[in-house]
């Protein structure tokens, strides 16, 4: 058995298009559907019975990323595990097939994640990073020590992810971690030795429409929660992030001009500064007095809780 996870909020519209796909894979196992509630409003959990899902319910003060998810797989039946958002959903009918079935074949592997396409109407930036974030080369990532640890290696998603059972189990989601849950996860197995894949044909649509000052808050927390992520090989990893900082500028431009998309250069070279200068902030929070940590981050609460 499968099972698919969804933690939900409000999730209207994005979560019925969500279910529905889910409900049109082609696979020749049983596949049941785990979505967490948080407090909805909007008949979010009515929904996703009316789809056959089985709905766990936690209140705003219980949710965290790690320990939500940790319920739902606690709870599921499935000997895999899938992990996937309200807001994303299977690009085609073989998706979940598709995400699975390296898990069977390959016992290195600690789990699998897929690619993120733009929903229609995405803004050029959030067009370009997630190609170059989830291109068409499918890989393996593998780190035998903390110096190898860096954005390429520790690429990991919950918006689209699968994992075994046992896997979980001995590597289940942090607790503690208020953001990036599945960067801290990816590190831990590597250490262990498992690989993880990256499977471009498994893919979903998903992206966001941030401004320039909720990219900026959305990437200090990333900064933020690198250490145990991305940024946990020290400096090794950091040299890593500019490298790919500079290569991610010039192509950015590049694809623009190429695509005939010339006039999207200056607010490109806004967006992406603030996205910089959040992961760079949020990298260096320790230095940082609360009153900013609140300010930048979409989680204040988690903060002042923290001090």
């Amino acid at each position: 058995m499968i099972s698919v996870v969804i933690p939900v909020r409000d999730g209207g519209d994005d979560l019925r298009r969500c279910l529905d796909a889910i409900a049109r894979q082609r696979i020749d196992e049983q596949v049941e559907v785990l979505v967490v509630d948080t407090d909805s409003h909007d008949g979010s959990r009515e929904l996703a019975r009316s789809r056959g899902a089985r709905v766990l319910e936690v209140g705003p003060s219980e949710f965290g990323h790690g320990a939500t998810r940790n319920l739902a797989a606690s709870e599921a039946e499935g000997e895999l595990l899938v992990f996937t958002t309200q807001d994303a959903y299977a690009a085609d009918d073989d998706w979940l097939s598709r995400l699975t079935e390296p898990l069977r074949a390959d016992v290195s592997l600690a789990g699998v994640y897929g690619r993120q396409i733009a929903h229609d109407g995405a803004s050029p930036p959030e067009l370009f990073f997630l190609d170059f974030l989830y291109g068409p080369e499918q890989r393996v990532q593998r780190a035998a020590t903390d110096g190898d640890l860096s954005m390429r290696t520790t690429l990991f998603s919950n918006v689209n992810s699968a994992m075994r059972r046992d896997v979980w189990k001995r590597f289940p989601f942090a607790d503690d971690v208020f953001f990036g849950e599945d960067q801290d996860w990816a590190r831990r197995v590597l250490l262990a030795g498992l690989g993880i894949r990256y499977e471009p044909q498994a893919a979903v649509r998903h992206s966001h429409a941030y401004t320039v000052t909720s990219a900026f808050k959305r990437f200090f927390d990333t900064g933020a929660s690198g250490e145990r992520g991305f940024l946990a090989g020290g400096s090794t990893s950091a040299r890593v992030l500019r490298k790919e900082a500079y290569r991610y500028a010039r192509e950015e431009v590049a694809w623009l001009v190429r695509t005939d998309r010339r006039r999207w250069i200056p607010y490109a070279a806004v967006y992406e500064l603030a996205k910089f200068a959040g992961v760079q902030l949020g990298a260096h929070h320790r230095h940082l007095p609360l009153w900013a940590k609140r300010r930048f981050s979409f989680y204040p609460d988690y903060w002042a809780r923290r001090s």
